[in-house]
């Protein structure tokens, strides 16, 4: 495998992170990835972090290497390239206001609602815990709020959370009430997210590699959960880790071993 992978003519990678390269939530990645990742690109080698997360929240994680990096932010919403917007695409305000009239009647579930901008986002709630969650771990630009709502500006993503897991709201009441209208699906065990209907990791992908003239077949991407899959299928060298669900696995073509053991490191470092 290791021979295959290092002559293919792999031109560009990508990976997701929360799940995939870290521990959700967390604030950084190790000096080893930092390095590997710079090791890669002096090596000729596009990288790109393709996230659910914010920019701001990715783009400080890889502060040392930011400059020669692209980005896939909110699940494909918000691409980024030379530190420059590439390509946005925000939600119809009609569903926005529609959505957030259900995500508020879970508020009393201990659920809270991140809606993002490309440029920050905006919260409702009070909680301590959860503003700290957002805007310290997950270091993202915050403006706190009364009403998202009042607010004239253009969302790219709404996310709703639940501390532990939101799955049973997620894929009961949520996904089933919104896949026909929006792209929504589970982005983590915590975390449900709903994008405009033509939203994708892989569609963002896809601008991505006809952009710089890169085919699927000089692609490497890895990745963990649903919103992964369409970023899977749009490369021959798609890496899942090996404690994803079983539907993320039937989409890639390759595991890789979890961010615990370094399983995306491991087979970064095969390509230098």
């Amino acid at each position: 495998m290791e021979k295959e992978i290092k002559h293919a003519g792999i031109k560009l990678i990508a990976t997701d992170v929360d799940g995939t390269l870290v521990k959700d939530s967390s604030r950084e990645v190790s000096q080893e990835v930092i390095g590997t990742i710079q090791q890669l690109v002096d090596k000729g080698y596009y990288f790109m972090i393709a996230s659910g997360r914010q920019y701001g929240s990715i783009r400080k994680m890889f502060a040392p290497v930011n400059r020669n990096l692209l980005y896939i932010a909110e699940n494909g919403a918000h691409i980024i390239k030379d530190g420059q917007n590439y390509a946005v695409t925000k939600m119809k305000r009609e569903d926005v206001t529609a959505i957030m009239a259900q995500l508020r009647g879970f508020y009393p579930e201990g659920c809270h609602v991140v809606a993002s901008t490309d440029h920050g986002c905006f919260l409702e709630s009070k909680d301590a815990d959860f503003i700290h969650l957002i805007r310290d771990a997950y270091r993202n630009d915050v403006t706190l709020t009364d009403d998202i709502l009042t607010h004239d500006v253009d969302i790219v993503k709404l996310a709703i959370y639940k501390k532990g897991s939101i799955r049973e709201i997620g894929e009961k009441i949520l996904v089933p009430a919104w896949k026909d209208k929006v792209k929504v699906c589970m982005a983590g065990e915590e975390w449900v997210d709903f994008m405009d209907a033509s939203v994708d990791k892989g569609n963002a992908m896809k601008v991505v590699q006809e952009g710089l003239g890169i085919t699927p077949q000089e692609t490497m991407v890895f990745g963990d959960n649903e919103n992964d899959i369409g970023l899977l299928k749009s490369a021959a060298y798609s890496y899942v880790v090996e404690n994803a669900k079983e539907i993320v696995k039937s989409a890639a073509a390759y595991t890789c071993p979890p961010y615990w053991e370094n399983g995306v490191l491991s087979v970064l470092k095969t390509l230098l």
